[in-house]
Formats: structure tokens, sequence, C-alpha cells
């Protein structure tokens, strides 16, 4: 019990595991909440609640986010354009996918400050602006993801043929990490496509299945990807404590 409390409070006191937690917490609200107002309609006070609770938090991160450009900016300028890594495809995707992270940030402000008053700006353009970012972003990173899985199957392979071939003892561990390594981009994959299906439904009206998701398919996807976080958070921090 005492275990559990002190990881709970550890992960609360991470930005990246607070983001996390209200994350899962604002899509859950979405879906519980949608779930209800569509079975009950606007009988559901409960229901409506719980979408209030969710925008609140949804606008919570919103506001959070505001000071991430330094921290996405470091790391940009830490990867620059990728030299050490071998392969080029790989490269140019990690450094577009750092362009479009990048210029997210600035865009979401706008369209904050113009939704606060802050500045006499429409947000309408801003909002569809960087959640075309996030999007390509996403759909980047889930052919990156793709790419890496390939590699490491024929990695894989080849790991399996020498094992064979040279009766090496360590290759059976050698194949299990990189069967580690493609479940997490696999891991990686699914939570982006799910965030890429929310994606799209927030373009503007017109584009693939835009405005066309209730509250519940919304919340149940984010809740998809924001679990699937949540679990990769937790083994990366399980892995680092060994």
């Amino acid at each position: 019990m005492q275990d559990s409390l002190e990881s709970v409070v550890n992960i609360l006191e991470s930005y990246r595991g607070r983001d996390k937690v209200i994350r899962t917490l604002c899509y859950g609200s979405q879906l519980v909440g949608g779930v209800m107002s569509q079975k009950a309609g606007d009988s559901s006070q409960l229901g409506k609640r719980l979408l209030l609770f969710s925008a609140q938090l949804s606008h919570c991160r919103t506001v959070l986010r505001l000071f991430d450009d330094l921290s996405m900016a470091a790391y940009s300028q830490s990867y620059g354009l990728g030299v050490t890594e071998q392969d080029k495809v790989l490269r140019w995707m990690s450094v577009l996918i750092n362009i479009a992270d990048q210029l997210y940030y600035p865009c979401e402000h706008i369209a904050w400050a113009a939704d606060a008053e802050l500045i006499k700006v429409k947000s309408d353009k801003w909002w569809t602006l960087s959640t075309v970012l996030w999007g390509l972003s996403l759909l980047l990173g889930t052919l990156r993801s793709l790419r890496i899985i390939l590699t490491l199957r024929r990695k894989a392979q080849k790991c399996r043929w020498a094992g064979q071939g040279n009766g090496r003892e360590d290759a059976g561990a050698i194949t299990a990490d990189i069967q580690r390594q493609i479940w997490r981009e696999f891991l990686n994959v699914l939570s982006s496509l799910a965030d890429l299906s929310n994606a799209i439904h927030w373009m503007p009206p017109g584009f693939l299945w835009a405005g066309r998701f209730p509250h519940w398919l919304v919340g149940l996807m984010g809740t998809f990807s924001s679990l699937i976080g949540m679990l990769q958070m937790c083994s990366s921090d399980q892995s680092a404590s060994v």
C-alpha cells in the first residue's frame, strides 16, 4: 500500500507524469460523460458535468503547454539533423516531426490567447493550424514507428540465423530484447493512430470524418492512447530503476 502511494506521488510530482494523469482523466471523463449523455439525452446531469470537467482539464493542459516551447527547442537542438542516425529516412522523419512539434506550440498559444481575448485575432485558423501540425506529427510518427518495426524484424531474423549458424548462447536474449523494442513501437503506432483519428475529427468540416465523432468516441480514442502512454511511462520508469 505504501509503495503504491509512493508510486502515485512520484508520478504526480513529475510534469510528464502529471500531464499523463490529467490527460487520462480528461478523456476518461469525456468517454463516460459521452456515454451517459447519449443514453439519457439532456436529462443526464452527471453526464453534462463529466463533459464540463473534461473540458476544464483540457483547458488546464493547454495552459500548461505554454511553458513547453523551451524544452521542445532544447530537444530539437540536441537532435539537430540527426547525424548519428544511420537510416536517412528515419533521420528526416524525425527532423520533420521535431519541426511540426516546435511549430505546434506557438500556434496553439496564439489560439489560446485569442480565445482569452489577450490579442485581437480570430482563433479558428490558429486552432486549425495547430491541429494540422499535430496530425502531421502523428502521421510521421506512425510511419517512423512502422519503419523501425520493419528494420527490427529484419535484425531479429538475422540474429536468429547467426545464432543457429554459430551456436551463440546470447542470440536468444538479443532476439528477446529486439521483440520488446518491436512491441514498444507497435504500441506507439496504436497510440498515434488513436490520436490521429481525433485530430482528423477536429479538422474543419468536410475533411474525412471531421466533426462526426460523438463525445464518447473522442473519449474512447483519447483514453486508449492515454493508457498506452501511462503503460509506457511506468515500464520505462521500472526499467530505469532496475
